[in-house]
């Protein structure tokens, strides 16, 4: 059942920059950045920059499909970026249900009213489920920064088993005081918006959304504009708790694995979408481990000068905006970046540009040394 195909049919987002994946993607190509200075926040007691998304927008935007509202903001923000997806298809016993996340409802445990079961992540999981109707048991995975595109490798391998049919996919994160204050506390956030892989990058600017997409491999549901999956890898470096292997170890293997599945080489890549934190240690982590694989001259971006990082649902964000750049056949600005910051050769995206893609590859590295990379190609 390996060789099975499987394919992302229908995708979509939420972020600061639109609650639908057309008017994200406007946005980015116009350049324009979700992240915003703020100050006098409830949410931490210093000034901070952040690509956050307006709780009155969001709350209007959820009451359009549903009275009820005593769902939480992360809640909100998955059920609007997979309404749309569900809507479209059929949801049987052999359908999973995904959800990825890093903190999730952690906001929950500010509230002392609320219970402790509030903020586990099974619980935000079978809500979630509950409400589209999900006839299976809802998987979680929140493995770091590599949750929502680790979610891809997972839901492909459990179709390729023959154990689900289909699956739908949802990653979310919020910004939180909890998250704000963790990154704030080992002075990993940076002073201005984010600039990935720029000789001026000194760390994270945190950001919220959530997205979703739908896997299938039913060929006879294909069309325009799907993407097939063809090959993944997740490799733990067990390096540090938070610090990235200095050789990119886990994230090369990554790599090797997932080309060695698509059995592609290295020069069939046309375009890389990188986790690009802009940390100084994850940029050159990922610059180290991109020249081992000799891809020095492939075009990279990071899209984290747009939404700031978004934690578990970064990856999938990010590879539902990399689909919809390759279908297009563009290649989206790397926000932020003027002048090389690491110490090995990238080509990074500094202007919008047309170019041919067929192959393209998505990569997340996250806390605790987990790597994951997956490839995929454009069929039509």
């Amino acid at each position: 059942m390996r060789n099975k195909n499987c394919y992302i049919t229908h995708s979509n987002c939420i972020s600061p920059l639109g609650f639908d994946l057309e008017s994200n993607f406007k946005a980015l190509s116009l350049g324009i950045s979700g992240i915003k200075y703020h100050e006098n926040s409830p949410l931490l007691n210093s000034p901070f920059f952040a690509a956050t998304i307006d709780s009155n927008q969001l709350d209007t935007a959820f009451s359009v499909i549903e009275k009820n509202q005593n769902f939480s903001r992360l809640e909100k923000m998955m059920i609007l970026a997979l309404k749309p997806i569900v809507n479209h298809q059929n949801i049987s016993s052999k359908t999973a249900f995904i959800l990825s996340t890093t903190k999730g409802n952690i906001t929950a445990l500010e509230n002392t009213n609320n219970s402790i079961d509030q903020a586990h992540l099974s619980t935000l999981a079978k809500k979630i489920a509950d409400y589209f109707g999900f006839l299976t048991e809802p998987i979680v995975i929140s493995n770091a920064c590599v949750s929502g595109v680790l979610s891809v490798a997972v839901a492909k391998r459990m179709i390729q088993s023959g154990l689900y049919d289909n699956a739908f996919l949802v990653a979310g994160d919020e910004v939180s005081s909890f998250v704000l204050s963790g990154f704030n506390s080992f002075q990993a956030m940076s002073d201005n918006p984010c600039k990935p892989f720029d000789k001026d990058h000194n760390g994270v600017t945190l950001g919220e959304a959530a997205a979703a997409v739908y896997i299938t491999s039913d060929e006879s549901t294909i069309s325009k504009g799907a993407i097939k999956i063809i090959g993944d890898g997740a490799v733990n470096d067990a390096n540090h708790i938070s610090g990235p292997s200095r050789t990119g170890e886990g994230l090369y293997k990554s790599i090797k694995c997932a080309l060695k599945e698509a059995n592609i080489t290295e020069e069939a890549i046309d375009y890389i979408s990188a986790h690009g934190t802009a940390t100084l240690y994850n940029d050159e982590m990922e610059a180290v481990a991109f020249n081992r694989l000799a891809f020095e001259n492939v075009p990279v971006n990071s899209f984290k000068g747009f939404f700031g990082h978004t934690l578990g649902a970064s990856g999938l964000l990010e590879t539902v905006v990399a689909a919809y750049c390759a279908n297009h056949n563009l290649l989206l600005s790397s926000k932020g970046y003027n002048e090389c910051g690491t110490t090995q050769k990238l080509n990074i995206i500094k202007e919008n540009s047309d170019k041919k893609i067929s192959f393209f590859l998505k990569t997340a590295s996250g806390f605790g040394g987990c790597n994951t990379a997956v490839i995929f190609e454009k069929i039509n």
